[in-house]
């Protein structure tokens, strides 16, 4: 049976990550697509494990030679993007892909594989909570958290484009009821 692909997006602070590290130690048979990016690492982030780190410049040589699935520039020089090959890679191993995206690249790649793919919306129960999440964060300025609760504004008015969207306002029940609807659909 061919893989199939878990795209899940949602405003920075909405809980997608922790999420979506939940679902990866389930026997899913699932296997995390690696985005890239052209922002630098934060606290311990590596290459190759949760993004690849990508100067600006060399995130558009790869956009002018057509590596990307989906990509986006964020905010002016902050890029991500799925790049083909990480894809492929995962595909070609046997096993499902789940995606940590953008919502304009959670659209796009919806689009792209149709019904081989389940996108998920994960929504915050509003936003001064959100904002409440970003700030305990501890890892942004107070003007990047405010540039974030901007762009969850934007973000949040995609979310009918999903499939599903699950609100993250007790995580446990959020997990519950994502690994429901993921299982689901890998049975189809």
């Amino acid at each position: 049976m061919a893989g199939k692909l878990i795209i899940f997006s949602a405003p920075s602070g909405s809980g997608k990550s922790t999420i979506i590290n939940y679902l990866l130690e389930q026997d899913l048979d699932i296997c995390f697509s690696i985005s890239a990016t052209s922002r630098p690492p934060r606290g311990t982030e590596r290459h190759g494990v949760e993004y690849y780190f990508l100067s600006p410049e060399e995130f558009r040589a790869r956009i002018a030679a057509d590596h990307f699935l989906e990509y986006e520039e964020v905010y002016t020089d902050r890029f991500y993007g799925t790049l083909k090959s990480e894809v492929e890679r995962i595909l070609a191993e046997g096993h499902h892909v789940i995606f940590d995206v953008d919502v304009v690249g959670g659209c796009n790649i919806k689009k792209f594989y149709g019904d081989r793919a389940l996108s998920i919306f994960i929504q915050p129960p509003g936003l001064e909570e959100l904002r409440k999440r970003l700030t305990g964060r501890g890892t942004d300025a107070p003007e990047v958290i405010e540039s974030r609760i901007a762009k969850a504004e934007f973000e949040l008015s995609f979310a009918p484009e999903f499939d599903v969207v699950i609100v993250n306002d007790v995580l446990e029940k959020a997990q519950q009821e994502t690994l429901e609807v993921i299982n689901d659909f890998l049975k189809k």
